[in-house]
């Protein structure tokens, strides 16, 4: 299952990006999850400083 994320509460920020193993997440002007690479680990949830990503 590929996170979810919330973008009225994302402000694209990129700490998921930073924070993703996998490489999973880009950030632009909006933010894309590769439902390929991610596996679901959790570390871009808790990283999020806005609660913007669910699982």
């Amino acid at each position: 299952m590929v996170v979810k994320i919330n973008t009225d509460d994302c402000v694209l920020c990129g700490a998921c990006e930073d924070a993703c193993p996998q490489s999973a997440i880009k950030v632009t002007d909006a933010i894309v999850v590769d439902a390929d690479a991610c596996v679901d680990c959790g570390t871009c949830v808790d990283e999020c400083p806005n609660s913007a990503i669910s699982e």
